[in-house]
């Protein structure tokens, strides 16, 4: 599902990220990302995502090495991805149900289909109820919640959080973690960055655990 075998990036200015990092995720796992600030966990679920580049090493997804692939297919790549960030990046001008619908209208679907995934997105996250507001009227977690609704409504085979829960507290961490359960028991393959060790010990993924870019 994800193998990554001697990859590495490199930013500008010569700081490694990531270094020669190697393991494999197979589907289905849940898999925790986790180490000190720096140590590199964001790099690696950008990289699981398309979003930066490898500098060495090979990294495949989804049978796609992501290190050799053309930048016109990787939205093609990522239609399978769904991507949870802390910041959420919501539209905060538009609808929750809008917000959940933009992924579909982007590949296409028909409007009707779309609200009817959007609608069951929204629902799984509980959220239903609250379609028609708009991102400023919503607490952290139901902002959360939405960013989770909207990055599933794809039916992506791979799941991947960047510290879903670091702005939240305790009970709405809890209730987004849960989420991401939810969706692993049924066969999905998720990937969470986090520094918090009491959902590694609530929850027993596996742990990729980085210091200063390297794996341990």
């Amino acid at each position: 599902m994800i193998v990554a075998s001697n990859l590495s990036k490199r930013y500008p200015g010569g700081y490694e990220a990531v270094q020669d990092v190697s393991f494999e995720i197979s589907a289905g796992q849940m898999v925790f990302i986790t180490g000190h600030s720096g140590a590199g966990k964001t790099t690696l679920v950008k990289l699981i995502a398309s979003i930066e580049r490898p500098t060495a090493g090979s990294l495949v997804v989804n049978g796609q090495n992501l290190s050799a692939l053309r930048r016109s297919a990787i939205p093609y790549v990522r239609r399978h991805l769904g991507m949870v960030f802390q910041d959420q990046k919501l539209l905060f001008d538009r609808s929750a149900l809008d917000n959940v619908l933009l992924p579909l209208q982007i590949v296409g679907m028909p409007r009707r289909e779309s609200i009817r995934r959007a609608q069951a997105a929204l629902d799984k996250v509980g959220l239903l109820a609250r379609e028609k507001a708009r991102p400023i009227a919503l607490s952290g977690g139901e902002q959360q919640r939405l960013a989770i609704a909207r990055a599933v409504v794809n039916r992506p085979t791979v799941l991947l959080a960047d510290e879903p829960t670091g702005n939240l507290d305790a009970d709405s961490a809890t209730e987004i973690l849960e989420i991401f359960a939810d969706f692993h028991r049924v066969g999905v393959t998720v990937v969470v960055a986090t520094h918090d060790q009491n959902w590694i010990e609530r929850y027993h993924p596996n742990v990729l655990r980085l210091d200063h870019g390297r794996l341990l």
